[in-house]
């Protein structure tokens, strides 16, 4: 029990009391002090009690002096001060389980932590909850929690999920919802699984939570070529999709009309696999759901075209540059670059749509296309000086796609200089016509 202190501040109310490196904090004011949401919260008090246990093992408390919020001046191995929760489940969809091997170690490791999810807005099945983790989220009032629900019917998400216990932990939903925090909540659709009627009884049960359930994302299943020995599931069909898209939409204007939001959302892929126009941006609401795709292509645009409105006169790049995506945006960015052109008439742009081989063509999110399968396409084209990417195609350090080529590979295989490029409308617009900076050297 307990977190090992690895540095201590100088000057700091810790340091002023003595406690030290090496040091085991067991627990502040009688509160067992297990990882960071533990120490934050406790450790957020006025005056705070520490109890330590020396590395001899002897223990000593102390009362230190400072105001509230301030910083006690700890420091401890990881951010988490453990180590992250794995997933426990097996689900039918899992994307980690349908790719190939020989990639990176940390693209394999399946998080499950409500911790990351209250950090940095992952989402969690809640099968990892003990009830002590279910308690802490209701004192500390940890809001907003992110929830792959996929269904609300007890014994499919068993199915669905391979975990015993992932129907019942569905009641944590309601207890959650009645403490007051807020849920954000995603359904991984699997054609003839959970759509249709289940897709239906899912939006009733969470809508019945409003408004502690905030937002809904209804995301269709992505399947790579990597099944092998895996659950047979089929992709979307346009039809399928619009039937899909029509159960959302019953649901949604019947929330919008008694609530005044939606509430319920399609993931923009389900509107380009229907062949279905994306809705304006007032269609998203506050855009609770980008992440998971809802209201990305439309949002982008919007911004796009409003830093094209107020571009003004501007003097293009001269050369020549490509834009490469994948599939699913290709036809909102060629359409945004030719209206470029037309303000434009100087630019030389050009959108190449770039297919999945590596996961397969049923994969089309740019954030997913890897540096082979660019130096593939690409080559012997007439790209110019300059390749524009989405910046999700890299791993978030810049360093390299998820084939593990870097930046600076691609760059010698096709002659050119990589310009990464964030999902924003204004920096796109100045990548396009040439003042962004380039890719710093790696």
């Amino acid at each position: 029990m307990g977190v090992t202190v690895q540095t201590v501040e100088n000057n700091s109310p810790a340091s002023r009391v003595r406690v030290q490196p090496g040091d085991v904090l067991e627990r502040i004011n009688g509160h067992a002090i297990m990882d960071f949401l533990d120490y934050n919260f406790y450790a957020s008090t006025a005056d705070p009690v520490l109890y330590l246990k020396t590395p001899d093992g002897k223990h000593k408390l102390v009362k230190t002096r400072k105001a509230e919020y301030d910083d006690l001046g700890l420091g401890f191995e990881t951010y988490l001060m453990d180590q992250k929760h794995s997933c426990r489940n097996k689900c039918m969809f899992c994307f980690v389980d349908q790719m190939p091997g020989g990639m990176r170690e940390s693209l394999y490791f399946k998080d499950d932590d409500e911790r990351l999810s209250f950090l940095f807005g992952n989402y969690i099945t809640l099968t990892n909850l003990s009830e002590h983790d279910v308690q802490r989220i209701i004192d500390m009032k940890i809001s907003p929690i992110n929830v792959s629900v996929h269904t609300t019917d007890p014994a499919l998400r068993v199915r669905m999920m391979k975990n015993k216990n992932a129907g019942k932990v569905l009641a944590y939903l309601g207890r959650f919802a009645e403490a007051g925090i807020r849920l954000n909540c995603q359904l991984v659709l699997c054609p003839g699984i959970n759509d249709g009627e289940q897709l239906e009884k899912s939006l009733r049960d969470l809508g019945s939570l409003y408004p502690a359930v905030q937002s809904i994302a209804c995301v269709p299943v992505g399947l790579t070529k990597f099944r092998e020995g895996l659950e047979q599931l089929t992709p979307y069909t346009p039809e399928r999709a619009v039937e899909t898209i029509d159960i959302i939409h019953a649901f949604s204007d019947a929330f919008l009309q008694k609530h005044g939001e939606r509430v319920a959302y399609p993931a923009d892929e389900f509107f380009l696999k229907a062949g279905r126009p994306i809705p304006d941006p007032g269609y998203y609401g506050d855009f609770a759901q980008l992440e998971n795709g809802v209201g990305l292509l439309a949002l982008l645009e919007s911004e796009y075209l409003e830093a094209l409105a107020q571009a003004g006169p501007l003097r293009v790049k001269k050369t020549r540059t490509t834009l490469a995506t994948g599939m699913a945006a290709y036809g909102l960015l060629d359409s945004l670059v030719q209206r470029t052109k037309q303000v434009f008439p100087d630019l030389d742009c050009e959108v190449v749509p770039v297919v999945n081989r590596f996961f397969g063509e049923n994969i089309t999110v740019a954030g997913l296309l890897t540096g082979a399968d660019l130096m593939e396409q690409l080559a012997g084209r007439a790209i110019g000086d300059t390749l524009l990417i989405p910046a999700v195609m890299l791993r978030h350090e810049g360093d390299c796609f998820l084939d593990d080529v870097t930046p600076a590979e691609v760059e010698k295989r096709l002659g050119v200089q990589i310009v990464p490029v964030e999902n924003d409308g204004e920096k796109l617009l100045e990548a396009v016509t040439g003042t962004v900076a380039p890719l710093p050297d790696m």
